[in-house]
């Protein structure tokens, strides 16, 4: 599925949440979208979780 059409879904989604559940129901699918973006790309491999808890200096090298 190309990522126009993965877009336009979550554009629905957040659309018809806020429409019909008002602002909190928009901000609770567009946190949960993050959440599950996040996981996706961990399981992809994309990321590491070592890459958000590394010290500053070790990023530099």
């Amino acid at each position: 599925m190309s990522m126009a059409v993965v877009g336009m879904i979550a554009g629905m989604a957040l659309g018809f949440a806020g429409y019909f559940g008002g602002f909190g129901a928009f901000l609770l699918v567009a946190a949960l979208g993050a959440v599950g973006f996040v996981v996706g790309r961990f399981l992809e491999g994309d990321w590491e979780l070592g890459d958000f808890f590394r010290q500053r200096d070790e990023r530099r090298r």
